[in-house]
This record gives C-alpha cells, structure tokens and sequence, in this order.
C-alpha cells in the first residue's frame, strides 16, 4: 500500500507552492492523481522528486567538496543567533526552511568566531535518529 498525499501538502514537504507543484505536473516531473473531489501525489514518487530537489540545492553546494569526515549527514546554513553564558553557548543555524540548535561550549563557539551571519555547517552523527510519522494528511490507494 502505497501513500498518496494531497497536492497541497505534497507541495509544503517540497517547500513550493501548490502552483508549481501543479506546473510540474504540467511539464511531467510529477504526476498528480486526481480522484473524486481530491488531487494527490504518490508518496514515493513525492520522495523521488525530493530528493532531486535536495541534491540540486545550492545549499548542498555549500559543503566544499573532499571534505575530510566520515559524517555522511552535513547541513550547511547560517548562523542566525549565539547565547553565551559563563561555560556554555547555544548557537541557532538556519538552513533553508530548518533551524537547528546546538549546545557547545563557550570556548568552542569563541574559538570558530560563531556570530550571526556566519556561514557554518551542522554535522549530524548519532547512534540513535529517531523519525515518527507525521501527521500530514495522506490517503491510502
């Protein structure tokens, strides 16, 4: 059983609007079912597309090319926010639609020159990633 996912949720995951995702329909990069009252996607055509659409993203540019590290999951953005304390330092990074946070030291932030609009990349390596399943409406086939 596969997913089908509404064209206007379809286009919130892609980070367009529901004109242009209707406009790739148009041009075929997408194709848009439409039962009954309702115009939906197919959830793994929709992930397909998406990942087209992150490996073409002048974010994945950022990430200079041979960079030496055994972490696969590096997120490039840019500084928007630092809160400093005595030991610690909270630093927000904005990339694309996504804010992530990360708790370091103070020395550490102090010693990279972490400032508001700074260009930084997030390197996310853990043993544990847990995914839940959203709540975005979808209809099964």
């Amino acid at each position: 059983m596969v997913d089908r996912i509404r064209v206007a949720d379809a286009a919130a995951l892609l980070g367009v609007s529901d004109d242009t995702l209707r406009r790739w329909a148009d041009a075929g990069r997408i194709t848009v079912h439409r039962d009954s009252a309702r115009a939906t996607v197919d959830g793994a055509e929709l992930a397909s597309l998406a990942a087209e659409i992150a490996a073409d993203s002048p974010l994945a540019r950022l990430v200079p090319a041979g960079t030496a590290s055994s972490a696969r999951n590096r997120i490039p953005g840019i500084v928007t926010r630092v809160l400093r304390d005595g030991v610690m330092a909270q630093v927000d990074l904005q990339a694309g639609p996504f804010r992530l946070v990360s708790l370091m030291s103070r020395e550490a932030a102090d010693a990279l020159g972490l400032e508001p609009g700074v260009l930084a990349t997030a390197t996310v390596k853990a043993t544990t990633m847990v995914i839940e399943q959203s709540d975005i409406r979808r209809e099964s086939r």
